[in-house]
């Protein structure tokens, strides 16, 4: 069984620590040993003491001189002195070595202790963090939460990865939705290009005689054929919708003068019971995009507006500079405002809370503005209402 980054770690740190004080304990005990096993000197004077006594005992003190005797009996004195004072040294030594010796022991059986646990704790606190990271790695691949977040001890560099790590994973989960998003929009697009085109075939005949009956029908039958005329123009509003909402801008695009486009949408599109405060900042620039669209975009937001007052009421519409040479325009109404349940999916394409509605009204002004490398918000006005902010920004 192959050992974990933990027990490889712990198995390094040892070898690295525990290991060379090993090797240097047995070292100084075999260094101690063999000079405690010298035998040499122990054993030379020994026997310069028994040829000592030997000598004592062979020469004749009777026939020597009282001086010679007393310089006999003075190196008799001598060699026991010194043989004495050798052999409390060697024992001094051997219990000294001895000791030394067991010292060494157990000062390096405690270094050994001391980095082994050591070794233990620095590879947990190296290897906890790498293994957490691995299991964040793998909640990423499987598209999972990350644990939450919580304070740890342990190196700031540990933390900075944890930080980094938990950063891209928040990026890699936008960028998912942004690319489902994406997709989402992209098959509804395709959908509301084939809807359009079928839609499209059936209506012109269906105008057609529709027309005819107009002209020819009794009077019994004209309610029955204003219905129909009516019902077909609400189909060929629709195909219409379906057909924007399924067309990408086309041509080049040009500078565009938002200022401009709101001031005309005001004075066009508002019925005449209703008024709009425009706050135009003239420094406001101007930004290149595709005016069409664009136009067709905040007509929507215009008119989704006067349908929420219920065409009465008042408008505030300002623009102003953002941030990076970008435009921000917000539009303010005053009326019922947007439930919570809706504000969510508000933009989402063929969600709408009006009855008749298509749902593609605010899901082709989110596509128009996205398309143009901006964002649109919803939010509640002061005092009641709904605001919407578009910001864009230079392309």
């Amino acid at each position: 069984m192959r050992p974990t980054f933990h027990q490889r770690i712990l198995l390094i740190l040892i070898c690295l620590g525990a290991v060379p004080t090993a090797l240097a304990i047995l070292g100084w005990g075999l260094t101690i040993r063999s000079t405690t096993r010298a035998p040499g000197a122990r054993d030379a004077i020994e026997g310069v003491a028994a040829s000592g006594r030997v000598l004592l005992h062979t020469i004749d003190s009777t026939r020597l001189l009282p001086q010679e005797r007393r310089a006999l009996a003075d190196h008799a004195t001598k060699l026991n002195t010194a043989i004495g004072q050798f052999q409390r040294v060697d024992t001094f030594s051997r219990y000294y070595y001895a000791g030394l010796g067991l010292l060494i022991l157990l000062v390096g059986s405690a270094f050994i202790y001391a980095s082994i646990r050591f070794g233990g704790h620095l590879s947990r606190q190296l290897s906890r963090p790498i293994e957490e990271l691995i299991g964040w790695i793998g909640n990423i691949r499987r598209m999972e939460p990350l644990p939450p977040d919580r304070p740890r001890r342990g190196a700031p560099e540990f933390a900075a990865l944890r930080s980094a790590l938990r950063q891209m994973a928040g990026e890699l989960e936008r960028a998912r939705a942004q690319e489902i998003e994406a997709e989402r929009l992209r098959a509804f697009r395709e959908t509301a290009r084939r809807v359009a085109h079928e839609m499209k075939n059936p209506l012109t005949p269906m105008r057609l005689a529709i027309s005819q009956l107009s002209h020819s029908a009794a009077g019994e039958h004209r309610e029955t054929i204003d219905v129909l005329a009516a019902e077909s123009d609400r189909l060929e509003q629709l195909a219409r919708e379906f057909t924007e909402f399924g067309r990408l801008p086309e041509g080049p695009a040009a500078p565009v003068d938002f200022n401009e486009l709101l001031s005309e949408l005001t004075r066009t599109s508002l019925p005449a019971t209703m008024t709009a405060s425009l706050r135009l900042d003239p420094t406001t620039p101007v930004l290149l995009g595709h005016y069409d669209p664009l136009r067709r975009a905040f007509s929507n937001i215009l008119r989704n507006a006067v349908e929420a007052c219920e065409q009465r009421g008042d408008l505030e519409i300002t623009s102003a500079p953002d941030n990076g040479g970008g435009v921000r325009i917000e539009i303010r109404d005053h009326g019922p405002g947007v439930p919570q349940e809706m504000s969510d999916r508000i933009f989402d394409p063929y969600y709408t809370g009006k009855e008749g509605g298509t749902g593609l009204g605010l899901a082709l002004v989110k596509q128009t503005i996205e398309m143009h490398g901006g964002t649109i918000s919803l939010s509640e006005t002061p005092g009641g209402g709904a605001t919407f902010t578009v910001r864009l920004v230079p392309r």
